[in-house]
């Protein structure tokens, strides 16, 4: 059951990535709602779990990158049909592994922690992205510091409401369902 939510959650961030894409200029420091998901992933549910969601989010994301049907934002620009399928696999795949054991070994349940993680975590995943493209194409253009940051910033604030929203959420439907599936409001005649 896991398994399914994972790809599910994938296969969600990847529909919402390839659609609000185009609405932005190449280079704005979009999110990477495939991103967030795998660290999301991978701090909720430990180093497999994000090394799973990793290596499938990053591998899906090139094919589709590959295939003229995805736009990757990467700091400093879009990664189009010139994509090589693996290198976004595999910085996403040693990301989300390091993140889940950052998520198993220290307390990231407030919202600055979590932060911090997915800033730390998309920085990382820019250098090993934005550094083997450079090893294998030297004419690949450098992001500049700020884009990276922009980037990092964005996906961490994203993936903290992500966690916000997620740890209300169950709280909501089970008071929801506690009330016989109506919301009931109590209000004093004065």
């Amino acid at each position: 059951m896991r398994a399914i939510g994972i790809a599910l959650a994938i296969a969600v961030a990847l529909a919402l990535q390839t659609t609000i894409a185009r609405f932005f200029t190449p280079g704005a420091g979009l999110v990477d709602l495939v991103f967030v998901v795998v660290v999301y992933i991978a701090l909720s549910g430990g180093p497999t779990a994000g090394l799973i969601a990793g290596s499938v989010a990053g591998l899906a994301q090139d094919a589709l990158a590959a295939s003229g049907a995805l736009q990757i934002a990467i700091s400093a620009g879009t990664v189009t049909a010139r994509s090589i399928i693996g290198i976004g696999g595999l910085a996403k795949t040693v990301v989300g592994f390091f993140s889940g054991i950052v998520g198993s070994q220290f307390i990231v349940a407030r919202p600055l922690p979590r932060a911090l993680v997915f800033f730390t975590a998309t920085v990382a995943h820019a250098i090993i992205f934005v550094g083997l493209y450079r090893v294998i194409d030297r004419a690949y253009e450098l992001p500049t510091f700020a884009a990276i940051f922009r980037q990092a910033g964005a996906n961490a604030l994203v993936g903290v409401l992500i966690f916000q929203i997620a740890d209300v959420l169950p709280g909501f439907v089970d008071h929801r369902r506690s009330m016989g599936g109506r919301m009931r409001i109590n209000r004093r005649l004065d």
